[in-house]
């Protein structure tokens, strides 16, 4: 099951939200590090985490999957998203330089063919920032939050993806340790929960972040389809939404 982005848009809405943003923000753009002058994608429900790069990336693209439904975004001029299949992107070959996912890829149907398709349309050194669930993390076990849908990742699984598809992990970052419960109480000690997870470790992190570097040559060939499913009701154009 997907969250559609109405779903994912009152999540980001409510204090939880904007708390696990401010988290997650913080973790990604350490993973992300100077985006002036690069191409950067949003891939998935990313627009919380691509505000930062807007002024210094020479170019900021958001594509959300045709499943989810698209928000227009920013909220400020030209809308910068993408309705689209994540497995067959728009793009040419070697098009971006640093790829942000988050809330798409535990989403995706087929997460092989996804990965050679990052591989295309990322250019040489290009870099991935990745946000997982963790498996058996607490939010991977509720869903009263949007990390509670689709496929949570090990950390040992997701070395083993990126690696299979010539991508290196370079460096593994865990967050939200909070429980994920609308509680005023709860959410005041956020920062203490963040700050004793990081010292008993990630038993109870949320998600998984992880930084990873593209090879000089594909691991795997990239399949080719027969047929594009252009008539499933899943892929069918959604209206573009409200801008969170």
């Amino acid at each position: 099951m997907t969250p559609d982005v109405d779903g994912l848009i009152r999540f980001y809405k409510s204090p939880l939200g904007r708390l696990t943003r401010g988290l997650i923000r913080q973790e990604v753009s350490a993973l992300a590090g100077d985006v002036t002058g690069l191409r950067l994608l949003g891939l998935g429900f990313a627009t919380p985490y691509l505000r930062g790069a807007l002024k210094g990336a020479e170019r900021v693209l958001a594509f959300m999957p045709a499943r989810q439904g698209a928000s227009s975004w920013p909220r400020e001029g030209p809308s910068h998203t993408v309705l689209c299949d994540p497995l067959e992107m728009p793009l040419t070959d070697a098009a971006m330089d640093m790829v942000i996912i988050v809330h798409g890829f535990e989403h995706v149907v087929d997460p092989e063919e996804m990965m050679r398709e990052l591989w295309r349309v990322c250019a040489p050194n290009a870099k991935l920032v990745i946000v997982v669930p963790r498996r058996r993390g607490p939010w991977a076990g509720l869903d009263n939050n949007p990390f509670g849908y689709g496929q949570p990742y090990s950390r040992g699984q997701l070395d083993k993806l990126l690696r299979d598809h010539s991508f290196t992990p370079e460096a593994w970052r865990d967050c939200l340790y909070l429980p994920p419960i609308h509680s005023g109480a709860i959410l005041r000690w956020a920062r203490v929960f963040e700050k004793a997870g990081r010292v008993l470790g990630p038993t109870f992190a949320g998600v998984t972040c992880v930084r990873a570097k593209k090879e000089q040559f594909p691991a795997v060939a990239r399949r080719k389809r027969a047929e594009k499913a252009l008539a499933s009701p899943e892929l069918a154009p959604q209206t573009a939404r409200g801008s969170l």
